[in-house]
C-alpha cells in the first residue's frame, strides 16, 4: 500500500523552501532547492511513520474527497 500526504511549500525569507506535512504534526523540513525540498521530506515522512510503526501507532490517512 502506497501512502501519499499533501505537503505545503513556503519560500523562506532568506531562501529556500520550508516543507510542512499538516496530517503529520511537527513533521517539517527544509531544503536549499525545491528539488532538494522535495527529497527531504520524503525523508521526513519516511522517518515519521517508521517511528509511528515502531510505537504500533497507527499510520495517518489523508482523505481524498
Amino acid at each position: 500500500m502506497k501512502l501519499t500526504y499533501t505537503i505545503v511549500l513556503l519560500p523562506d525569507s532568506e531562501g529556500g523552501y520550508v516543507v510542512e506535512v499538516p496530517v503529520l504534526p511537527g513533521c517539517v523540513t527544509y531544503g536549499h532547492t525545491l528539488g532538494e525540498a522535495l527529497v527531504m521530506v520524503e525523508d521526513a515522512i519516511g522517518g515519521y511513520l517508521s517511528v509511528l510503526q515502531a510505537d504500533g501507532d497507527p499510520l495517518p490517512m489523508e482523505l481524498n474527497i
